[in-house]
């Protein structure tokens, strides 16, 4: 009894921390990423541990350094080129809702006055909803921008506490594997074992998901011939991670947008490049899922939603791990199922 008391007491502490230690919790993830390449040094090459490490960890913060630098340049080319164009696109909007609203008073003579109002009280709570939006996106920008220095030192103490776990990585599962027994240890590392495949599956599935819409958007939006078409693949990518969302909520508007201003060829370009999006994921998304994740693809999807639903944005990547951990607990053996009706 004392036993549980203590362990319930520990697990209660560490969930309070939980969200106060994002960045360790992070940088233990990357080590134990980084810690396969780490180990063939040593192997193949007889490195010392430190030599190893630092050799591993330079390699990671060029790639990762070549990579935010790029992508920083290209958004502010982008971000520079779509704020040129933005008055242009502003005005062309004010034409299509000028055009709609001069077509509503044509054809509002012969709408019954109750229809009439309705509809107005609508159109009123559409612009209601459309000002509290933009308030709330004004304020949520200022709040990202004041979040940036913070923003800066977490990634700092990120990077350190990567480098220093990396390099103590050894040390800790010796520590942690003299507190448990011979059956614990070897089902702790099947847990453990299931746990980094499924990670590193998901991510890879994420990734490779990403990458296929950022290609084919960047490449179907050039050929429309749209300015600033990488921080729109960009975009299209972030939204199409969100739950419920997808590539639609970006390229469908757009293209009933640009059709209703006359631009047809534009407007029918967007709405076939969102369908050959839809089509290219739904046929390898089954594959992409199921050879690195291990679970269904259903499962992914409910618990990318659910989790997005409970936690936010965190819940995209906290969900899927506790089906990824649920799973491995019962293959370890650790929960056993046994209802039967």
């Amino acid at each position: 009894m004392k036993r549980w008391i203590i362990i319930a007491l520990l697990s209660a502490i560490c969930l309070w921390l939980l969200p106060y230690s994002v960045p360790l919790l992070l940088a233990l993830a990357t080590a134990l990423l980084l810690e396969p390449p780490i180990r063939r040094l040593q192997d193949q090459y007889r490195l010392k541990r430190a030599h190893a490490v630092t050799a591993i960890f330079s390699l990671f913060l060029v790639i990762l350094g070549f990579s935010l630098y790029f992508l920083v340049v290209i958004l502010v080319q982008q971000v520079m080129a779509l704020s040129q164009n933005l008055p242009y696109v502003l005005s062309e909007a004010t034409k299509v809702f000028n055009r709609l609203i001069e077509t509503w008073r044509l054809y509002s003579s012969s709408i019954p006055q109750e229809i009439i109002d309705s509809l107005e009280r609508g159109v009123r709570t559409v612009q209601q909803m459309l000002l509290s939006f933009a308030t709330n996106l004004t304020q949520s920008l200022v709040h990202y921008i004041t979040a940036i220095p913070a923003f800066f030192i977490h990634f700092l103490v990120y990077l350190v506490a990567l480098f220093l776990i990396s390099l103590d990585l050894p040390r800790m599962k010796r520590s942690i594997s003299r507190y448990l027994s011979e059956r614990t240890r070897q089902r702790l590392g099947m847990v453990i074992a299931q746990l980094s495949k499924a990670g590193i599956g998901f991510i890879k599935a994420q990734f490779l998901l990403s990458l296929v819409t950022f290609f084919l958007a960047l490449a179907g939006l050039l050929v429309l011939g749209i300015d600033y078409a990488a921080l729109m693949a960009l975009v299209i990518v972030i939204v199409d991670i969100l739950p419920i969302l997808g590539t639609g909520s970006v390229l469908v508007p757009w293209g009933i947008i640009s059709m209703a201003n006359g631009d047809n060829t534009l407007g029918v370009g967007l709405i076939v490049l969102f369908i050959v999006i839809t089509v290219v994921r739904r046929i390898i998304e089954p594959k992409v899922f199921s050879t690195n994740l291990g679970i269904s693809p259903l499962a992914a999807l409910v618990s990318v939603y659910l989790g997005f639903q409970l936690l936010g944005f965190i819940g995209l990547f906290v969900g899927p791990v506790v089906v990824i951990l649920i799973e491995a607990l019962a293959k370890a053996g650790v929960i056993k199922w046994t209802i039967k009706l």
